[in-house]
C-alpha cells in the first residue's frame, strides 16, 4: 500500500529533556523542537506531514526523540536530536521517508543524524485483509 505525504505523521516528544534540564515543560528541548518544527512545516517547500506532540516516547536516555509513521509504512523512532539544529535534518528525513512506498529509506540515504540516532524500526500494522 502506498501512502501519500499527508498520511505521514511526525510524533515529537515534548517532554524530552537532558538530565538536570528545566522542569518547565515549555523550556524543555522536546518542546522547543516541536515549536521549531511547527514553524518550519508552514513553509511552502516543507513536506506535508501531520505533526503530533506526545507526552513521552519512553526514550528518556536519548532526548530529543521523534517517531515517523504512516499507514502501511515502517515506523522509525529517532533519538539524540539537537533541538536547536535538527529541524532541517528532520525535514530532509521526512522527505526521503515520504518518497518511499513503505517507509524503508536505505541506510546510506538517511540523514546522518537518522543513521546514528535510530532507536527502533517497527513493522507496519497488518490487517487481516492485508495479511
Amino acid at each position: 500500500m502506498t501512502s501519500s505525504h499527508e498520511e505521514i505523521c511526525l510524533h515529537v516528544c515534548v517532554t524530552c529533556r537532558q538530565a538536570g534540564g528545566p522542569d518547565d515543560k515549555a523550556l524543555r528541548p522536546g518542546a522547543i523542537l516541536h515549536r521549531a518544527l511547527t514553524e518550519a512545516l508552514t513553509h511552502p517547500d516543507a513536506p506535508k506531514v501531520r505533526l503530533e506532540p506526545v507526552e513521552c516516547l519512553s526514550v528518556c536516555k536519548r532526548p530529543c526523540t521523534i517517531a515517523v509513521s504512516g499507514p502501511g509504512r515502517w515506523t522509525y523512532i529517532y533519538g539524540d536530536l539537537n533541538a536547536e539544529t535538527a529541524v532541517e535534518t528532520i525535514l530532509d528525513g521526512l522527505r526521503r521517508y515520504a518518497a518511499t512506498p513503505d517507509g524503508l529509506v536505505p541506510w546510506r540515504e538517511r540523514p546522518e543524524a537518522f543513521r546514528k540516532g535510530v532507536v527502533a524500526r517497527i513493522p507496519p500494522f497488518k490487517t487481516d485483509s492485508a495479511a
